[in-house]
């Protein structure tokens, strides 16, 4: 059984106080870590803060980070900070950071790498627009991108390794593929795992679809085979709808 992991991504969301009150208000009502990985990822100006106060079923992530460790880069984050932070995961590829921020597929690989390096678990994004789902080349996008974020990571890594499908048409649009799109899109990154890495590598995948997840199609989204988690946008910035998406079970 994959250990199902919501996340919830705040994006450019929210200021210190606000913060500290979401914190407070969820921490214990999260489940347990042992049943379900629940993270927040947060503004870098935050994640100190925040992990001060996570509890014990609550990681706090990243929502980016550079691939060097150190350098004239002004403004990007070094990974060796979120490391000594006690940051626990790091959002790579996000499809806002490809279209706004020139991020490549080469890019999200260099970080992939950088990110074990520092002891840090990447949640991949890989996603098609709506013209590439609606010329059904869908499942040629997605499987690039995905073997391109894998290239040169060991099978040990890749087991390791969070994988979130987010059709970017459906990002903050209202939009959502139909449970059954999401994991026959899901299913395809599972497959690209298996012709790479082998089926029991696989196996253990972990892939979260992300794309306007709200309380009301949780449940039956994460009913679905090939779909262990997701990643949360606008309904993670509200404390009892975080709440309830990570109980979903309860729902």
């Amino acid at each position: 059984m994959r250990k199902p992991i919501i996340a919830g991504n705040w994006k450019m969301n929210k200021i210190r106080d606000e913060a500290l009150e979401f914190i407070y208000t969820v921490n214990q009502d999260v489940p347990s870590i042992d049943e379900v990985d629940t993270v927040i990822c947060a503004p870098d100006v935050l994640i100190r803060c925040l992990v001060k106060r996570q509890g014990d079923n609550l990681r706090i992530g990243a929502q980016n980070m550079h691939f060097e460790e150190s350098g004239a880069y002004t403004g990007e984050t070094s990974p060796l900070v979120l490391s000594d932070t006690g940051v626990k995961y790091v959002i790579i590829g996000h499809s806002e950071r490809r279209q706004y921020f020139n991020e490549t597929d080469e890019t999200v690989n260099k970080k992939v790498h950088t990110a074990f390096n520092h002891d840090l678990i990447p949640i991949i994004c890989v996603g098609e627009h709506l013209e590439e789902r609606e010329n059904n080349t869908t499942k040629q996008v997605v499987s690039m991108q995905t073997e391109k974020a894998l290239k040169g990571l060991n099978e040990e890594q890749v087991k390791n390794v969070v994988i979130a499908y987010e059709p970017i048409w459906a990002i903050g649009t209202g939009k959502t593929a139909t449970p059954d799109m999401a994991n026959e899109t899901c299913g395809v990154i599972r497959s690209v795992v298996s012709e790479l890495y082998g089926k029991e590598v696989a196996k253990q995948v972990r892939i979260q679809y992300g794309g306007s997840v709200k309380v009301d199609n949780i449940k039956e989204l994460m009913s679905k085979e090939h779909i262990d988690g997701a990643l949360v946008g606008g309904a993670s910035l509200d404390p009892q709808s975080f709440i309830k998406l990570v109980n979903y079970q309860k729902l």
